[in-house]
């Protein structure tokens, strides 16, 4: 901070000001501390303002679904990279599809001192957290429901939804499988979004019968998609709206003669090693775990919402052609 005060010709009080979004500091000085923080590369380091404060290390709380999904495990691995480089430390808790779990890890963390929270919210209602105006909050991958205010990192859903069934279109299928909708989840609502646009666009009817809804677990999802292929006009393609619901239809096509197309969301552990290799939309994980932490340390007045871009990675099954 003293080399930004003196590169920027201010005083040491005054950088403080400005890093700490203190009001009534002149625009003209916020500027030459900005260029200043911009030319010298400084970074405020959370640890050291907070024991100045008298203040113990800063310490993250992290609530998620299932820690045993390859997603979350990957986000956490994100998160705690992530919080490394202001010197925090990050503490996890899994809800295990348990709204009533989920909000008593959140109410015991905040309860145990811990500064602020990153969390995958469940379909619940939130607006419970209205009650706790001095937890500092962010949520990953959902946007949170009953809340009208919230800081959320997303994926660009919508469009990866749209980019999976237009990919099985321009193959040449018609009869494409929607693996799993479910209006109580944003994420996944608006990846099923972006498969009815897509379908909508290319002129082909969407199919309420080829539509799963909230089946997720692997087992559920092979039992549905066994279910849709004994159809009298089976889809000749699937898109699976997250990578346990891409599992469940490896497991149901191991024992079918068919050999349908299809394209999961998320990317997961041996989705390459296949014949044919998974072809999924993916993002990077560092991306939105990096974005929850930047947003929980610098806050500021009113929502924000950012969103990190997805993208298609062809590696066979998406590609092949209907019978």
């Amino acid at each position: 901070m003293a080399d930004v005060a003196r590169q920027a010709g201010v005083s040491l009080k005054t950088v403080s000001r400005v890093v700490n979004q203190e009001p009534h500091v002149r625009a003209s000085l916020q500027q030459r501390v900005q260029e200043a923080i911009s030319t010298l590369g400084y970074r405020r380091n959370e640890a050291a303002a907070r024991l100045a404060r008298g203040a113990t290390m800063l310490t993250l709380g992290l609530v998620m679904e299932n820690i045993s999904n390859e997603f979350s495990s990957r986000l956490a691995a994100a998160v705690e990279a992530a919080a490394a480089q202001h010197e925090a430390l990050v503490v996890f808790g899994s809800y295990e599809e348990s709204a009533d779990t989920e909000r008593m890890l959140i109410e015991s963390m905040y309860a145990r001192g811990v500064d602020c929270l990153i969390v995958v919210p469940s379909a619940a209602d939130h607006g419970w957290l209205a009650e706790h105006p001095g937890l500092t909050t962010v949520f990953v991958d959902r946007v949170p429901r009953g809340l009208a205010a919230a800081d959320v990192v997303l994926l660009d859903d919508e469009w990866g939804g749209r980019a999976a069934t237009g990919h099985l279109l321009a193959r040449g299928h018609r009869r494409i499988a929607l693996i799993s909708d479910d209006d109580g989840l944003s994420s996944v609502h608006d990846r099923a979004t972006g498969y009815r646009t897509a379908l909508a666009e290319a002129g082909v009817p969407a199919d309420e019968a080829l539509v799963v809804r909230g089946e997720f677990e692997p087992w559920r999802v092979a039992r549905e998609v066994t279910r849709l292929l004994d159809l009298p006009a089976p889809p000749t393609a699937f898109f699976a709206t997250n990578n346990r619901a891409a599992i469940g239809i490896l497991h149901a096509l191991r024992e079918r003669p068919e050999r349908p197309a299809y394209v999961g969301f998320d990317d997961f552990a041996l989705a390459d090693v296949f014949n044919p290799g998974v072809t999924v939309v993916r993002y990077d994980i560092s991306r939105l775990a990096g974005g929850a932490v930047d947003l929980l340390l610098n806050p500021a007045r009113g929502a924000r919402r950012l969103r990190v871009p997805v993208e298609l990675v062809p590696r066979g099954s998406g590609e092949l052609p209907p019978p």
